[in-house]
């Protein structure tokens, strides 16, 4: 059994107390041999500005590299709200993503039966939901230049950024969204704003020419974000595969979110190109930020961070078999009417983080039989 190394960085408040029980699963299915799992731990975002002035060292960097995937918390806080803005904790994140080439995020939407009450829409709107957004992860907006913040004369200032995305960036997401397409229902609908936006214009039009020369069996839609938006609160089941840029897709994903019920819920997953060894860079993550006003008061939901978890072992390790274990006990659980407060229900007991990774766990041992 080839041991698989993780780097792990939990990151910042919430994410530390996520990740323990993240590391509680990995950690049960290495010691059942169902799996060998090597960890080192790093620091990243606010935790590593304290520790080293800067929210992501070079030496976390190359841990990276050599890791086969890395699992991540989350970052960030008021604590650091009057840092310079270049060494904010979420510009760790950021440049991670940027040195490891993950140009592809992967965030899916996905309501379980039991958790269709917790949505803020109708049941009948969101049981059964199922959807993958794909979002172009290192160009756009957030990376591109010039960018930066000037000095007017006679006073005030003027804030600037710059989207742009050029024909390779947006055939390599395209390509992946239409792959998983292929897996699903067969559907992709890429949201742009092609009105207004020349990028969007060329956005739309390499994926258009992408669809006809190579991927003729799956159906291509375009739709602008504002209508997007709304109908993702309208007829959300509507979507199989959306695929969009960094901003939109930073936007969109939290809105899908709320469909499923909570931030808690929504695991996401990045990945790299394959390089020439076969190796393929990829980090995992829960949608969620790190909350820092129940931090430390075991009140979170880990979920997400468990879901995310599960990812990595059917997209990096592999471990089909596992990833489904962990998602049908999840599954389980909340069957079971166990809640933790964002996802609490009428006359449910919430319980504690701590708790919901007991759940998890006893779940598992149970399905594994």
């Amino acid at each position: 059994m080839t041991t698989k190394k993780i780097l792990v960085l939990a990151g910042d408040y919430l994410g530390l107390e996520v990740m323990v029980q993240a590391r509680r699963v990995l950690d049960w299915l290495h010691q059942t041999g169902a799996a060998a799992f090597e960890f080192e731990e790093g620091l990243v975002g606010g935790a590593s500005y304290d520790a080293h002035g800067t929210p992501l060292t070079d030496d976390t960097i190359k841990l990276a590299h050599a890791a086969d995937a890395v699992l991540f918390g989350s970052i960030g806080g008021p604590k650091w709200d009057g840092v310079d803005y270049d060494l904010r904790p979420e510009n760790g994140l950021l440049r991670l993503r940027k040195a490891m080439g993950l140009f592809a995020n992967l965030r899916p939407a996905i309501v379980f039966d039991a958790l269709a009450g917790a949505s803020s829409l109708k049941s009948e709107l969101v049981k059964g939901l199922d959807i993958m957004i794909v979002r172009e992860l290192i160009g756009g907006v957030y990376f591109g230049e010039p960018r930066g913040i000037e000095e007017l004369p006679g006073g005030g200032q003027r804030g600037y950024n710059t989207q742009a995305y050029a024909t390779d960036e947006i055939l390599r997401i395209a390509h992946v969204a239409f792959d998983l397409a292929r897996k699903r229902d067969g559907r992709v609908c890429s949201v742009d704003k092609a009105n207004v936006m020349e990028s969007s214009v060329v956005w739309r039009d390499v994926t258009t020419a992408l669809r006809e020369e190579s991927y003729t069996d799956v159906e291509l839609s375009h739709m602008f974000v504002d209508n997007c938006a709304m109908q993702l609160v309208r007829t959300p089941k509507q979507f199989d595969v959306i695929l969009t840029d960094n901003l939109f897709g930073d936007i969109l994903s939290d809105l899908a979110a709320m469909l499923t019920g909570s931030l808690g819920m929504l695991p996401s997953a990045s990945f790299g190109a394959v390089g020439d060894d076969g190796r393929q860079p990829s980090l995992y993550e829960p949608v969620h930020g790190s909350a820092p006003d129940i931090a430390g008061k075991n009140l979170g939901n880990p979920l997400a961070q468990i879901l995310s978890t599960s990812m990595m072992l059917r997209y990096s390790f592999d471990m089909g078999k596992e990833a489904d274990l962990v998602e049908n006990a999840v599954e389980g659980v909340l069957s079971k009417h166990i809640r933790t407060g964002d996802i609490a229900a009428d006359g449910v007991a919430t319980v504690g983080t701590m708790q919901m990774g007991d759940a998890v766990l006893e779940e598992m041992i149970t399905l594994a039989g």
